[in-house]
């Protein structure tokens, strides 16, 4: 339980660490973020003698295009969830958090013709209508919760199907991205344009600690994961959310129009709904017919 509410209090404040980087933009800090974790992955695939794991995972073609869709998604969510925190949008980026379950659970029905139960359809109408509701309040679509939602919802999907291990998947993930963040910081050293010794000796420290600060609670979860009931990891996934939406109301002051406090409102009465749902149908046993993604999903 300790190792699960770490990993997602660290998750939840992030939007107090990123600022940190500035002035560096965010497509330099996600470089960096790269960089790092794939060295602080390397560390931890040889001290833990996972290599022959992670040759296995490149030789397999399957795997190797599953986790390269991962890493483009997730390298996209962690692009737009920097540039949201940087941008003063924590609160809408914690609402695409807060959907992510739900958007996990219809790409099982749209990609996977998975079936949902009609409580699960009605928690996903009434996050329907909060969208609706939101996108009235900011004469728009909140894009960047949708982004967001449906960046990690196809990340979890993609590794779901590789079901590699949660070491050299990540190890993987990072390799395949790092050459171009490593092409795009070399560019911005060599146009004068780079941050990373310009802003004195405690700044370049917080660029590399990036790259812990993005695995420590990956491997806290991972902890979490086979100690805890799913059940309970899944309520525990809301402390993140929660959390930056409580910084970017109460730290950093966003505003928050009538229209926003009620589709945000209308979220998490699907959320309950959902919740309500997912506890109810832990009593008995999971249908055969239900696949392993659905179960998770739910369990989510």
């Amino acid at each position: 339980m300790v190792f699960g509410v770490v990993a997602y209090l660290i998750w939840g404040a992030f939007p107090l660490y990123w600022p940190l980087l500035e002035p560096a933009g965010a497509f330099e800090i996600l470089a960096h973020r790269l960089i790092w974790s794939l060295v602080v992955m390397t560390v931890l695939i040889i001290a833990l003698r996972r290599t022959p794991q992670l040759l296995a995972l490149v030789r397999d073609r399957r795997k190797l295009a599953l986790l390269a869709l991962a890493a483009v998604t997730v390298t996209c969510n962690w692009a737009t969830y920097i540039w949201g925190v940087n941008h003063g949008r924590v609160v809408e980026t914690s609402l695409g958090y807060f959907v992510n379950p739900l958007v996990t659970m219809l790409l099982g029905v749209l990609v996977l013709h998975e079936r949902m139960r009609t409580v699960q359809w009605v928690a996903v109408g009434i996050a329907t209508l909060a969208v609706v509701v939101l996108t009235v309040d900011y004469g728009r679509l909140p894009w960047l919760a949708l982004v967001l939602a449906l960046s990690f919802g196809t990340y979890g999907l993609a590794k779901k199907k590789a079901d590699a291990g949660a070491f050299e998947s990540l190890a993987l993930e990072t390799a395949l991205m790092a050459p171009l963040a490593l092409v795009f910081l070399v560019g911005l050293g060599l146009t004068g344009r780079s941050h990373f010794t310009s802003e004195g000796p405690g700044h370049a420290a917080l660029f590399v600690s990036a790259g812990v600060v993005t695995v420590v609670p990956l491997i806290c979860f991972g902890a979490a994961a086979v100690r805890v009931p799913l059940v309970t990891l899944g309520l525990l996934q809301y402390l993140a959310p929660i959390l930056q939406f409580g910084l970017g109301v109460l730290h950093f002051h966003e505003d928050m129009s009538t229209g926003r406090w009620i589709g945000f409102a209308i979220v998490w009465v699907s959320l309950a709904v959902f919740t309500y749902d997912s506890l109810r149908a832990r009593r008995p046993v999971v249908a055969p017919s239900r696949s392993a993604y659905t179960a998770n999903s739910e369990k989510a």
